[in-house]
């Protein structure tokens, strides 16, 4: 009786396996028919829905919006206009011959490396003279440069350098060339007067000097280097949107005359600056969207967390498109427009409206999004056959 019983279980278990087997065999003989049912469905539950093409509206408007009043190219003005109202200029960087007159310091007077705290504030930064250079031959700092002149020989106005080098230079008086080469900066009145370059000077010591000053002359030490960077961030936030605006950083130490054909081209600091700013506001509207389209997820109504996701960065990816795409038609036509009609205004005024910070995002999202839904779609699809090859 029991080998009775222990023979019938072996029989229905082999029975079991081989009909497992034919369910699987099946399973294989249709795997292409079914992988495509699963990614039919992949497609079903993560397509746009309603609330979604109303998020898709959503933030196509807002990029437009920026795009067309926030971040399209400025117009550029003379170095006047651009530092009018910037903030500190008229304390800190007055250009005030009468304050330098009735202060006493109508020149610079100073022992080498050594300017009082009133000299500092109260004259033009050092290294935006242009005099005296052709004493010193072949370490002029300003020759062969290009057509950005100083503003790329002296390190001074580097966007990134200027901070040490700049900051070192309103301490101490004096100019350090982008051969790495210093000099003493005096001023004189009268016929042909203002700053010039008077005699070399040591970088080490403009260096040192500054940080002997921060470090070990105590509070007033202390004013001077905090007026002095005070001031290379209000000269350099007055120069940037100028016509001729500032190199793109670190280039000049090398090549200055590379920075200013670069600059021609309009590959130049106010346009970085502009570009990034386009590609700021792109990504954080992109994120303000994805966050309010997360908010609104129910489990219940929307399945899966992850398929949910691929459906807002449907959402923002096709936004990004839209806006981009519109953008580059509407600068095409108005430059069309504007060659056909000989308008130089229409013309400038279209490519000023460029976005092109905002395309660099969208084609990072069109990258990113799409390898992200890629995987996504391979772990839904390659799941859901395994739990069907395993009977689930």
């Amino acid at each position: 009786m029991e080998l009775r019983e222990r023979s019938d279980q072996t029989f229905a278990s082999m029975d079991e396996t081989i009909q497992e087997s034919y369910r699987v065999a099946e399973v294989a003989r249709n795997s292409e028919s079914i992988l495509k049912n699963i990614e039919e469905e992949f497609e079903s539950q993560t397509k746009l829905t309603k609330k979604d093409i109303s998020f898709l509206f959503f933030a196509t408007a807002l990029q437009c919006v920026r795009q067309y009043f926030l971040t399209d190219f400025k117009d550029r003005g003379g170095h006047q206009e651009t530092e009018q109202g910037v903030l500190g200029k008229n304390k800190y960087d007055p250009h005030n011959l009468q304050a330098r007159a009735d202060a006493g310091f109508d020149i610079r007077h100073h022992k080498y490396y050594k300017p009082t705290l009133e000299e500092i504030i109260l004259h033009p930064v050092p290294f935006d003279t242009t005099k005296g250079g052709n004493q010193f031959g072949d370490l002029n700092p300003f020759s062969g440069v290009g057509s950005l002149g100083h503003r790329v020989s002296t390190l001074g106005h580097d966007p990134i350098l200027g901070w040490i080098f700049g900051t070192a230079n309103i301490v101490t008086s004096t100019l350090t060339g982008w051969n790495m080469q210093s000099f003493h900066v005096l001023s004189k009145t009268g016929a042909g007067g203002g700053d010039f370059l008077k005699a070399k000077a040591s970088t080490a010591k403009v260096l040192s000097y500054t940080y002997d000053a921060l470090a070990n002359q105590g509070f007033e030490g202390k004013k001077k280097v905090g007026s002095a960077l005070i001031k290379e961030g209000i000269h350099l936030a007055s120069d940037v949107h100028s016509k001729k605006s500032l190199p793109i950083p670190v280039i000049s130490t090398f090549d200055p005359k590379l920075a200013s054909s670069l600059a021609d081209y309009g590959l130049d600091m106010s346009n970085i600056l502009t570009v990034g700013k386009q590609a700021t506001l792109a990504i954080a509207i992109n994120t303000l969207v994805a966050m309010i389209h997360g908010m609104t997820f129910n489990e219940d109504r929307d399945g899966s967390k992850k398929l949910y996701e691929v459906r807002t960065r449907k959402v923002i990816t096709y936004s990004n498109v839209i806006a981009s795409a519109s953008n580059v038609i509407a600068v095409a036509i108005g430059a069309t427009i504007g060659c056909s009609s000989n308008n130089q205004d229409l013309i400038k005024k279209s490519l000023q409206k460029l976005d092109i910070g905002g395309l660099l995002v969208t084609l990072f999202r069109l990258i990113s999004d799409a390898k992200f839904i890629r995987k996504v779609k391979e772990e839904f699809v390659l799941g859901n056959f395994d739990k069907m090859i395993m009977g689930e």
